[in-house]
C-alpha cells in the first residue's frame, strides 16, 4: 500500500515538473485558432491574441519576422520599442499589444511556442494611412486669359494610394475639350465632354471661357476617412463687356426712373455713369448710384433718378475700365406725357376746331 501511494506521488511530481514529456506527448501544446491579419490606420492601436492549449511548461513568445526581431517571450518584453506591451489570459489567450502603430510596424508578426521543433504560426499587420495632399505637387490659385488655358495638378499620399478627382465647388459641370484629327484632312476639330466629377491627378482646361472661372476642388480619397480636398481658384481675365437691356428709356415728369446696365469684367472693373454733359453721376438727393455683384465676374449698374424733371432728359452713359481695357454704352431717357395731359390737350385742340360748340 506505501508502495504504491509513492508510485502515485512520483508520477505526480512528473507531470508537475516535466508535463509535456509524460504519456508520449498526450499533453504537447497546440494552437487552438489562426491569428488573425489586422488592418489598422496608422497612429491606432493594434492586438493580435494567439490562441494555445495545452501550453503546460512550454513558454510563448512574439517574433516581428521581416526583421528577425523578438518582441517578447512569455510576459517579458524584449523589444525596446516602448509602444509594445504583452498580457494573457488563463494560459491560452496570449496577446501582443502596439500602442500607437507607426509606418515601420508594419509587417509579418509570429507568435511561437518553444516545442522541439518549434511551433509558429503568423498575422499580418497592415499600416493604412488616411490620405494627404502633397503641397509641393499641387497646383495654387492661379490667373489665365480667357481663351486660354490652365493645367491644375493635385498630388497625394496615402496607403493604400489615394485616387484623386476633380469637382467645381458650385456644381457646376467640368468641360473637357480634346482635339480630334478630321478624317482625310490635315485638320483637327475639338470634341467636348461634359462630366460632373473628372478623375486623375491632372486637369487640363483649353480655350477656357469665362463661365469656367470659379473653385475647383481637388478631392483625394482610399477608403480610410477622412477624404480631404484643396479648393484652387482659377481666375479667368478679359476686358470689361456692357449689356444694356433698354437703350430707351421713358418715365413722366415728377416721377422716378430706373437705368442700368449689366457690366462683365475680370478683374474687377471701375464702374460709373455719365451725363450728356461728360459729368460723372454719384448719388445725391435726386441720384441713386448702386452696383449689384450678378456673379462673380458681373455686377448691375443701377441709376435711379429721383422726381424726374425736364432739365433731367438726355443721354446717360455707363462705363466700366479695368487693367485690359474700358468700354461704355449709352441710353436715352425721354419724358412721357402723363394720360390726363393727353386727354386735355386733345379736348382743347377739338374745341378750337369745331369754334367753340360743344358736339356729344
Amino acid at each position: 500500500m506505501v508502495d504504491r501511494q509513492k508510485a502515485l506521488l512520483m508520477v505526480l511530481l512528473a507531470l508537475l515538473i516535466y508535463p509535456n514529456d509524460i504519456f508520449g506527448g498526450a499533453f504537447q501544446p497546440e494552437f487552438s485558432g489562426p491569428i488573425t491579419n489586422l488592418t489598422v490606420p496608422l497612429g491606432r492601436d493594434a492586438t493580435f491574441t494567439c490562441l494555445v492549449k495545452h501550453l503546460g511548461g512550454y513558454r510563448v513568445g512574439w517574433v516581428k519576422a521581416d526583421t528577425k526581431a523578438i518582441q517578447a517571450i512569455h510576459d517579458h518584453v524584449i523589444t525596446h520599442n516602448q509602444r509594445v506591451t504583452v498580457s494573457h489570459s488563463d494560459h491560452t489567450m496570449w496577446n501582443l499589444h502596439i500602442k500607437g502603430v507607426q509606418r515601420e510596424d508594419g509587417g509579418l508578426y509570429m507568435c511561437q511556442i518553444n516545442t522541439d521543433p518549434m511551433k509558429s504560426q503568423t498575422g499580418m499587420l497592415t499600416i493604412v494611412e488616411p490620405p494627404d495632399i502633397i503641397p509641393e505637387g499641387t497646383s495654387s490659385d492661379m490667373n489665365v486669359g480667357e481663351g486660354g488655358q490652365v493645367k491644375l495638378t493635385c498630388r497625394a499620399r496615402g496607403v493604400p494610394a489615394p485616387r484623386v478627382s476633380w469637382r467645381r465647388e458650385d456644381g457646376r459641370n467640368i468641360i473637357i475639350r480634346e482635339q480630334s484629327a478630321v478624317s482625310g484632312q490635315n485638320q483637327k476639330s475639338h470634341v467636348s465632354t461634359t462630366v460632373t466629377e473628372y478623375f486623375g491627378e491632372d486637369l487640363k482646361i483649353t480655350k477656357i471661357s469665362r463661365n469656367e472661372m470659379g473653385v475647383y476642388l481637388c478631392i483625394a480619397s482610399n477608403g480610410i476617412p477622412p477624404a480631404v480636398s484643396k479648393r484652387i481658384f482659377i481666375n479667368v481675365h478679359f476686358s470689361p463687356v456692357i449689356h444694356v437691356p433698354n437703350q430707351l428709356v421713358g418715365a413722366p415728369l415728377g416721377t422716378d426712373v430706373v437705368l442700368e446696365c449689366f457690366v462683365e469684367a475680370s478683374p474687377k472693373s471701375i464702374n460709373y455713369w455719365v451725363n450728356d454733359k461728360g459729368a460723372m453721376i454719384i448719388s445725391s438727393v435726386r441720384h441713386d448710384v448702386q452696383a449689384v455683384a450678378k456673379s462673380q465676374f458681373e455686377v448691375r449698374m443701377i441709376l435711379t433718378i429721383r422726381n424726374l424733371q425736364k432739365h433731367d432728359v438726355g443721354t446717360y452713359r455707363c462705363a466700366a475700365k479695368n487693367s485690359l481695357g474700358d468700354v461704355e454704352s449709352s441710353i436715352r431717357l425721354y419724358d412721357i406725357l402723363l394720360q390726363t395731359a393727353i386727354s386735355d390737350n386733345t379736348r382743347k385742340r377739338n374745341f378750337e376746331y369745331y369754334g367753340g360748340r360743344k358736339y356729344c
